[in-house]
């Protein structure tokens, strides 16, 4: 992901409700209960860890049982130590307490819990981008030391790969013309990570690196699940038998779920933008520019998607008298830069959810050569009387800055190719009339009809008509 445009907004539950769901985390679960367990009694290795004979009561602390009980009971606790939860009372003996931030998890804002929380899941992001200990074991050299080029392993690169899987998987996410709630099969996250995107048919080196690819997420995301990041449903044990075989294609709707699934929650979509914004990337979220002016409404939902424009500007709206929240909004939507026809554009849209309560300020307005197109519209469509009739020049004038913020917002979209034709088809000297309109776009717009309209004698007029606008405004 480009570091320099942002991302579409994600809408976030109440901190409240996700500082709940991270304490039924069985990460940050267990980690408390180990914390309220440790005192002077309790000895650690030097590196903090829990000591071998501490193990199996620890595992009978948090009520587990079996083969990977030790394992999940020092992992618990080394996430304690890492969080804050413990802290070592004395090196030397090596004795441990309770931290001053278990008590955060009690008394703390939901905030702070969020914020011990992250600290856990940072401990296990770390976790899950080391290969399997089996195999370092091989990879000791004479000083006992890991030789990490027997593993054929680089950490930073491993943990760009999965930082990269975790990016694309929000992303996926929090776009309107994603999943939504619906799980992610995993070849897809994996594939959109090695398969070039002009790639056609992929190649058997590339379906392997894939099927490679697709057994480290099932690890990965196994042990990323207690940290209630992501729901996953692993890979078929099945199909992992049939691991070393030749790699056959990419796997068709019928049978993708045996291949792994999974699905962000609302606390991973929390977390991860979390990240995303400790990286220095945009990740806004719905809710960001409700206490803010209606300009940095209007700038800042410029690049939204239409439903996420929308939720963003009801929350901006609910806390303002509507007639006070109009005049605003108007206010803001002046101006002839590059970016005052989508600040018109999301100015009508945010207008539409308001009621009559608004009118005067749109009639405020009648006369004003850039406000007075979409006021009239507005009027009308609240079925207001005495709405004077726009004049030519503002009927062609609103026509060239609908264009061009919908050229802004959507791009040479199949709605706009619509308007265009029908723009053509409904006024037979459009273009003659077009290119005289005083509008900064103008010789834009009519490039880009020229280049959108499937009829080529339509098409040319439309060129001509663009060059004839800069020539008159000598651009």
């Amino acid at each position: 992901m480009s570091d320099s445009s942002p991302l579409p907004p994600v809408r976030l539950h109440p901190e409240a409700e996700l500082a709940r769901d991270a304490l039924s985390t069985p990460l940050l679960s267990r980690a408390a209960r180990l914390a309220r367990w440790a005192g002077p009694d309790i000895r650690v290795d030097a590196g903090g860890g829990l000591a071998d004979e501490q193990l199996p009561a620890a595992a009978e602390v948090l009520g587990l049982s079996g083969n990977d009980a030790a394992a999940f009971a020092s992992e618990a606790w080394r996430v304690a130590v890492d969080t804050g939860l413990v802290e070592i009372a004395d090196e030397d003996e090596g004795t441990v307490a309770p931290g001053e931030d278990l008590a955060l998890l009690v008394y703390g804002s939901p905030h702070d819990v969020l914020a011990v929380w992250q600290g856990a899941l940072e401990t296990v992001l770390a976790d899950a981008s080391v290969p399997d200990l089996d195999d370092l074991e091989g990879a000791l050299d004479e000083g006992g030391e890991i030789d990490f080029s027997r593993l054929e392993w680089d950490p930073e690169a491993e943990a760009e790969f999965l930082d990269g899987v975790l990016g694309n998987l929000y992303l996926l996410t929090v776009s309107e013309d994603g999943p939504a709630d619906s799980p992610v099969p995993l070849p897809a996250l994996a594939a959109s990570m090695i398969v070039p995107s002009d790639m056609g048919e992929p190649t058997n080196d590339v379906l392997e690196q894939v099927s490679d690819a697709m057994m480290r997420l099932d690890d990965q995301f196994r042990l990323l699940e207690p940290t209630g990041i992501v729901e996953y449903q692993p890979v078929d044990e099945a199909l992992m038998a049939d691991a070393d075989e030749e790699p056959a294609a990419l796997p068709d709707d019928t049978d993708v779920s045996r291949y792994g699934m999974v699905r962000l929650t609302p606390l991973g979509l929390y977390g991860l933008r979390a990240r995303l914004l400790e990286a220095g990337l945009t990740a806004p979220a719905v809710g960001d520019l409700a206490d803010k002016g209606a300009d940095a409404l209007l700038d800042g939902t410029a690049a939204f998607p239409q439903a996420a424009a929308q939720a963003e500007t009801e929350q901006w709206l609910a806390r303002r008298e509507v007639l006070g929240a109009a005049r605003e909004l108007l206010a803001a939507a002046r101006g002839g830069d590059a970016g005052s026809p989508l600040r018109r554009l999301r100015c009508q849209q945010a207008l539409s959810l308001v009621g009559v309560e608004a009118e005067p300020a749109l009639r405020e307005v009648l006369d004003d050569a850039e406000l007075g197109g979409l006021a009239r519209v507005w009027l009308t469509e609240h079925g207001a009387p005495d709405v004077p009739a726009p004049s030519q020049a503002m009927i062609f004038w609103l026509t060239i800055d609908t264009i061009a913020a919908q050229l802004a917002a959507e791009g040479n979209s199949e709605e706009l190719r619509g308007l265009v034709q029908g723009l053509a088809a409904q006024h037979g000297g459009f273009f003659e009339a077009a290119w005289r309109v005083d509008h900064p776009a103008t010789a834009d717009v009519l490039e880009a009809m020229g280049r959108l309209h499937p009829d080529k004698r339509i098409a040319k007029e439309a060129r001509k008509a663009a060059f004839k606008a800069r020539s008159q405004h000598g651009s």
